[in-house]
């Protein structure tokens, strides 16, 4: 199974389109996983048309986002459970990574994805998988804008960043 993951899009109604590079990319995976900061309801819509999407919201997600979606899900793909937040809460004192963790702990995951910082990041600990994607739109101080794919193949889960120059 192959599956597009992406965070933090904060694109509003206006926005013309998501980034080449994503869509791409998206329009060949099984399933989309956004991870929050969707900020309008019309991403889903956007994203929806390349495949089906699952989700959370973020801190700047309004109400409709926050009652269609929920705030923290595990979703089970291909026998994996995959803890989904957005990064923000609860705090931990330990970064967005942290409060992943802190999210789910003591509860059985094999991944945990999660974004807020706009800062890709892909490590595990104690045999979880974490994955930030980082954003496909708004890359802050990193040099390139990014989100991830994912793969399942006989019970084990890779990732990988993606990474491109424009928005467009």
């Amino acid at each position: 199974m192959k599956i597009g993951v992406v965070s933090d899009t904060h694109l509003s109604r206006s926005a013309a389109s998501l980034p080449r590079a994503l869509t791409e990319e998206f329009s060949q995976v099984d399933i989309i996983l956004h991870l929050g900061d969707w900020v309008a309801m019309e991403i889903y819509d956007m994203l929806s048309q390349l495949a089906p999407v699952e989700g959370i919201a973020g801190n700047n997600d309004g109400y409709d986002i926050i009652q269609r979606f929920g705030e923290r899900k595990i979703v089970t793909l291909e026998g994996m459970r995959i803890g989904m937040v957005h990064g923000h809460a609860p705090y931990s004192r330990k970064g967005t990574d942290g409060n992943a963790l802190l999210a789910f702990e003591g509860q059985d995951v094999d991944c945990i994805l999660f974004g807020h910082s706009h800062q890709p990041l892909m490590r595990r600990e104690n045999g979880i998988l974490l994955f930030n994607p980082g954003s496909p739109t708004d890359k802050r101080r990193e040099k390139q804008y990014s989100f991830g794919l994912m793969d399942i193949t006989d019970g084990k889960i890779t990732a990988r960043h993606v990474f491109y120059d424009s928005k467009a």
